[in-house]
């Protein structure tokens, strides 16, 4: 989706953004399509609690933010974007949550949506004390 889309229907559904800052060149951004976002458990998990944003860091398209009219490589520089892939979560009113740089492998990339997409990083709980409290629940089973 769009920026301005995406960031739209955020507000409209109150569901955080998922920003997938990319470029053309970017061989690990290609890799985080082909195997962490076309993973069927992480489309699910995506569908069902975020509003997804695709946006190249050096493009010129057209992006706005708090009503300034902007390019998405300066969307890219407001959140201090400087290595690709980079993954960007915002709450629904557009607000800055984390940015996350790198690929990231699928396992681990599901709980890094679990952590922000059930509201773990706002209620302060550590990445680290969650995923520890994830491998010990998984564990238990």
């Amino acid at each position: 989706m769009s920026w301005d889309a995406g960031l739209s229907r955020a507000a409209a559904a109150d569901r955080p953004v998922l920003v997938d800052v990319y470029t053309d060149w970017c061989g690990y951004c290609r890799k985080m399509d082909r195997e962490v976002y076309s993973r069927e458990d992480v489309r699910d998990y995506v569908a069902r609690h975020f509003v997804t944003v695709k946006i190249n860091a050096e493009s010129s398209k057209p992006a706005t933010i708090a009503s300034r009219r902007l390019s998405e490589s300066a969307v890219a520089s407001k959140f201090r974007v400087t290595g690709y892939p980079t993954t960007v979560f915002l709450k629904p009113n557009g607000e800055h949550l984390v940015s996350v740089p790198g690929y990231i492998p699928a396992d681990r990339f599901l709980l890094l949506l679990r952590y922000i997409g059930d509201g773990h990083l706002e209620r302060g709980v550590s990445f680290d004390d969650f995923v520890a409290k994830a491998g010990a629940n998984s564990r238990a089973r």
